[in-house]
């Protein structure tokens, strides 16, 4: 369970990564921010391209950010989306969480433009999955 504190530093990075975001064609702008388990955050927002659907969600450029500093297990993310209306990661999204993640306890946060909240783990969003270590 994540800290009141440490949900209102995702929430702020999020947020700041939505006012970034690019999404000339849906104006629908989505900011994430990725818990490192070394405690950091990265923040990504979605890059949307006219040759549709080679965007890319706010939630991968999180991973990517994650990633390119060396990190490569995550505990939560977060997402704000547009509206009134809560969002989840995409269903590519969630397989791409579920690649750093543990899927029982990895907590998936939705925070709307109001400061309505949901959570749920990975494994409710993505249920019976296939992960790295189907290879092993």
């Amino acid at each position: 369970m994540l800290s009141a504190a440490l949900k209102t530093e995702m929430l702020a990075v999020a947020r700041a990564a939505r006012a970034a975001a690019y999404a000339p064609y849906s104006n629908y702008f989505v900011g994430a921010a990725v818990l490192g388990d070394d405690g950091r955050i990265f923040g990504g927002c979605n890059v949307e391209n006219a040759a549709f659907p080679e965007g890319v969600c706010a939630e991968a450029g999180a991973l990517s950010a994650m990633v390119l500093a060396g990190v490569r297990k995550a505990q939560a993310v977060l997402v704000v989306g547009a509206g009134s209306h809560l969002i989840t990661p995409c269903g590519g999204c969630r397989q791409k969480l579920r690649e750093f993640a543990q899927p029982d306890s990895f907590q998936v946060l939705a925070v709307n433009e109001d400061g309505q909240e949901q959570q749920w783990t990975l494994a409710e969003l993505l249920p019976h999955s296939f992960g790295p270590e189907h290879f092993s």
